[in-house]
C-alpha cells in the first residue's frame, strides 16, 4: 500500500482528499503545516507528498525544498494561484507536479499515480550510496571504499532497509515485520542483536551512518554530514 502525505492547513481539502484517495487504497497521512509534516517524515515512510502553498509558519515552497533535500519522494503542489510566476516558483523549489484550486479529485489520482509509475520505473534500488559506502541488494554485497564486506543475510536485509529509509524511525515490531516477516515466531529482541552487531561492524570501518537508538520506539539511521 502506498502512502500518501497530505499537508494543508485547510481542513476540507484534508478531509476531502483522504476520503478519496483512502477510497482507491492508498494509506493517507494528514499534517496541517510544513513543520508537523517534516515531523511526519522523519516517522513515517511516504511515497509521495500532496504540499499547499500558503500555508502558516512554512510555506509550501519552503516545505519542497526541505523534502527535495531530505527524501527521494515526488511532491506535487496545490495553490489557489495560477500565475506563472508562481508555477516557476513552484517548480524551482523542486516540485514534480503542480495542480490549481479548485481542482477534481479524480484528475489529483490521475498525477499522483502518473508520478508513481514514474519514480518507480526510474529509481534502481538495487544499488544504494551512502557517503563512501555501496549497498548491492543483487549480490549481497556492502563495498566501502576498496573493501567488501559479506554480512549475514538478516543483518544485510536490515542494514538495507535503514539505509534506504534514512532519518525514519522503526519500532521493533515494523522492522520484525519487513526483514523477518509477518510469520516470525522469535522475540523482537532478535532486532536488539542484529543492531548491536551492525554498529559492531561498522563503527570500526566507517562513520558515514549511525543507528541511533530511539528510547521507547526503536531505531533510525542517521547519515553524517560533511
Amino acid at each position: 500500500m502506498k502512502s500518501i502525505l497530505i499537508v494543508d492547513d485547510d481542513r476540507h481539502i484534508v478531509n476531502l482528499v483522504d476520503i478519496y484517495l483512502s477510497e482507491q487504497g492508498y494509506k493517507v497521512l494528514q499534517a496541517k503545516d510544513g513543520v508537523e509534516a517534516l515531523g511526519i517524515l522523519h516517522k513515517e515512510v511516504c511515497d509521495l507528498a500532496i504540499v499547499d502553498v500558503m500555508m502558516p509558519f512554512m510555506d509550501g515552497y519552503v516545505l519542497t525544498k526541505e523534502i527535495r533535500e531530505q527524501y527521494d519522494i515526488p511532491v506535487i503542489l496545490l495553490t489557489a494561484k495560477n500565475q506563472i510566476e508562481d508555477k516557476e516558483q513552484g517548480f524551482l523549489a523542486g516540485t514534480d507536479d503542480y495542480l490549481v484550486k479548485p481542482f477534481e479529485p479524480k484528475e489529483l489520482s490521475f498525477r499522483i499515480k502518473a508520478l508513481l509509475r514514474r519514480y518507480d520505473h526510474h529509481v534502481d534500488d538495487s544499488i544504494i550510496h551512502i557517503g563512501s559506502i555501496t549497498i548491492n541488494k543483487k549480490s549481497y554485497e556492502v563495498q566501502i571504499g576498496n573493501r567488501t564486506l559479506l554480512l549475514p543475510l538478516k543483518e544485510f536485509e536490515l542494514l538495507s532497509y535503514l539505509v534506504s529509509n534514512p532519518k525514519q524511525v522503526f519500532t521493533r515490531e515494523h522492522l520484525i515485520e519487513q526483514i523477518w516477516g509477518l510469520d516470525y515466531e522469535g522475540d523482537e529482541r532478535t532486532v536488539d542483536v542484529h543492531i548491536k552487531r551492525l554498529r559492531e561492524r561498522f563503527s570500526k570501518v566507517t562513520d558515514d551512518f549511525q543507528i541511533k537508538t530511539v528510547r521507547g520506539v526503536g531505531y533510525l539511521l542517521e547519515v553524517q554530514r560533511r
